[in-house]
């Protein structure tokens, strides 16, 4: 054979053994990052999902954190291609719930700590165990706060403190897509502006009507404390079927909770 024949023909075989190699590598290469990304548990293999015990679970930098449904959890995690692994040591909260929402708390916990690599298809984040398993899925925790509607349940009265509702009260938040914001404040309905960008969020003077109610007692005062709350609002996080708004310095500001009627 011809010398420069065999040289092509090398080079040609080269070429293909390189595009091989490089055709192998493409699906680690195509994993897409974690960080900044946001999920809501949507299956966990071999168990039925309890009615609102919603987990959720946030890369931001190298921590992941999140809610097991019951508690909120912050530990480390490392990523690198497609391998995951999530430190089971961390910093969880200590609340007791429902026997069957603890139950699939830490069958949750469990999963995180069990994960291997993780995959993302048709959407869905896939925690993929050692042994090739899919040990829990996740949907895209949603962002869109334009024509939501939620009920309040917290608020900071201005005195270092997150307090709950009194009783008999019911305080409510309606975001519209033309960036109106409207509700109860407990006695008066009350109107205004909202400008969200991504986790920012700020609201603009709130204009209510002019009621006045004596029962329960402090309900006026809760309304006064509920709208200066909004004043301070800088950012916005939403973890499942909860939203937290924050001031500025990360302190709380207001908690939402869905409204089961939207």
């Amino acid at each position: 054979m011809n010398p420069r024949f065999r040289l092509v023909a090398a080079s040609i075989a080269l070429i293909g053994l390189l595009s091989a190699a490089c055709t192998s590598m493409t699906p680690a290469a195509d994993v897409p990052g974690l960080d900044g990304t946001a999920w809501v548990l949507s299956s966990l293999p071999g168990r039925t999902l309890v009615p609102g015990g919603h987990a959720t679970l946030r890369f931001e930098g190298d921590r992941a954190s999140g809610t097991d449904g019951c508690n909120r959890f912050s530990t480390s995690y490392a990523a690198s291609g497609a391998t995951l692994k999530i430190n089971p040591s961390g910093a969880m909260t200590q609340m007791a719930c429902a026997p069957d929402v603890m139950e699939q708390a830490r069958a949750f916990m469990t999963s995180l700590q069990g994960a291997s690599t993780y995959r993302v298809d048709a959407g869905q984040l896939q925690l993929v165990g050692a042994d090739g398993a899919v040990v829990a899925s996740f949907a895209p925790q949603s962002q869109e706060l334009a024509g939501t509607s939620w009920r309040v349940t917290g608020y900071n009265n201005g005195r270092q403190a997150v307090v709950s509702l009194l009783a008999g009260t019911q305080l409510t938040m309606a975001f519209a897509a033309d960036g109106r914001v409207s509700g109860s404040a407990g006695c008066n309905n009350y109107s205004g502006t909202y400008t969200v960008s991504g986790s920012s969020l700020r609201f603009g003077p709130a204009a209510t009507t002019r009621k006045m109610c004596a029962q329960p007692e402090g309900v006026m005062e809760q309304e006064q404390q509920f709208l200066k709350a909004l004043e301070t609002v800088a950012t916005i996080r939403q973890e499942g079927d909860r939203v937290e708004l924050r001031t500025a310095d990360g302190a709380l500001a207001v908690i939402l909770g869905k409204d089961a009627e939207k």
